[in-house]
């Protein structure tokens, strides 16, 4: 029996198999798809640990998408445990979304130094919300954020300020008006106050935490979520974007170099990954793709100069609005967005202008290579044959004048490797 699956099976099964009874999981950045599939599996995987006391979910987050939001909420009001959301470290916040999700567990902690709130719904994509729309989504949010301190025995009007008025708290403010339980200074302090405390879960059952002397298993996102955290970056996309199209482009107008298009290609379809799980406006990336068509069009009609520029300006506009998200995590810096905008035209309008030169530059073999040329007459020359010597080599000629010997000769055409020339008598013999 092959016992490497097995094996394999078993490692995976180490982090919930322990004698541990304290899960930690970590909430950094902000909340897109990536954390709530993180929050999600590892939640339905506690759910065949024994011995489960506690489950600590330790929050740094400036807000995310309340679709998101939502599910972790419900994974955390039907968790097998009691569950701790804890604000840290110090300088840490749980805005916006992140206060929604502190206030739902069943223990709300920070550590000092910290602070949450400004929960006010957004249009993620930060345009403007029509009045009586955005009077609906305050509403709406407004009585989630106020059922959910309910449900916890927290501070109504508080919670409910958070998201009609943008309020912000400190950790003492939420400690003092009854927003969270606790300020703890580490994750062994928080657990030191929690030891003996009863908690009351959603179905009514209460639970004593008995914690003192359990360790605990920190458990991290797996390989595949850490990659598409790690893309999923705006500027680390908004840079595949520009490597993507700056490599596609330079094997168009470069057919046959490959590794470009390659690159280009996997760069783009990773670029349009990210796009996916982040917040962007089509229009901007409408905007991005027309300029690559101006600079293209730039050199099938060879007027170098006002498509290319426009397709500057395009490219540069598309690249404010690509991912215009209210969180500024959630989009590129304009620092970035700029720097890379002057290097990407300045790039492609380089590789516009030395393909728009090529094209341009006469062709120096063949016919329309000799086509102009001025050769010598080794022989004379007339309409039947004759010798002439050009680009170091010896040809065929005829021409519809005799040509003595030695005369210089304009080439005019070439027909089945015989050229036809005329003579230039104001040039000397030699």
């Amino acid at each position: 029996m092959n016992k490497v699956p097995i094996l394999l099976f078993l490692i995976t099964l180490v982090p919930f198999s322990l004698s541990s009874s304290i899960v930690k999981l970590n909430i950094n950045g902000p909340i897109d798809s990536i954390t709530e599939e993180y929050i999600i599996d590892n939640f339905e995987k506690l759910k065949i640990m024994e011995d489960l006391s506690l489950i600590i979910i330790e929050i740094d987050t400036p807000g995310g998408l309340d679709t998101s939001m939502r599910t972790i909420i419900k994974s955390i009001m039907n968790a097998p445990a009691p569950v701790a959301v804890y604000v840290s470290p110090k300088g840490a916040r749980a805005a916006s979304a992140g206060f929604f999700i502190t206030i739902a567990a069943d223990i709300a902690s920070m550590a000092p130094g910290t602070n949450m709130g400004a929960a006010s719904p957004v249009a993620i994509t930060g345009q403007k919300i029509e009045e009586t729309m955005k009077k609906k989504i305050t509403n709406d949010a407004a009585s989630y954020a106020k059922s959910l301190a309910k449900s916890k025995k927290r501070n109504l009007e508080l919670s409910e300020k958070a998201v009609r008025e943008s309020k912000s708290y400190t950790a003492e403010e939420c400690f003092n008006n009854n927003l969270i339980e606790y300020i703890a200074e580490d994750i062994e302090d928080l657990i030191a106050q929690l030891e003996g405390k009863e908690i009351t879960m959603m179905d009514g059952e209460k639970i004593t935490l008995k914690l003192r002397g359990k360790p605990i298993t920190d458990i991290p996102m797996s390989g595949r979520q850490k990659f598409l955290k790690t893309i999923t970056n705006p500027n680390l996309a908004y840079f595949l974007l520009i490597f993507g199209l700056i490599g596609l482009y330079l094997e168009f107008t470069h057919p046959g170099i490959i590794i470009p298009g390659v690159l280009g290609g996997i760069s783009l379809l990773l670029a349009f990954l990210a796009f996916q799980i982040l917040p962007i406006n089509y229009v901007g990336l409408l905007l991005i793709l027309l300029s690559i068509g101006f600079f293209i069009a730039e050199i099938k009609v060879q007027g170098f100069g006002v498509l290319g520029i426009g397709g500057v300006i395009s490219f540069l506009l598309g690249s404010i609005i690509l991912i215009n998200a209210p969180i500024p995590e959630m989009r590129p810096t304009m620092s970035i967005i700029l720097t890379f905008s002057l290097c990407f035209g300045l790039v492609i309008l380089f590789l516009t202008f030395k393909v728009y030169k090529a094209m341009s530059q006469r062709t120096e073999t063949g016919q329309e290579g000799l086509t102009g040329e001025t050769g010598i007459a080794k022989s004379d020359i007339d309409s039947h044959s004759g010798k002439v010597f050009i680009h170091g080599e010896w040809w065929n000629a005829v021409s519809d004048e005799k040509i003595p010997a030695g005369s210089r000769v304009n080439i005019l055409s070439m027909k089945q490797f015989t050229l036809k020339v005329k003579g230039l008598y104001n040039q000397e013999k030699e």
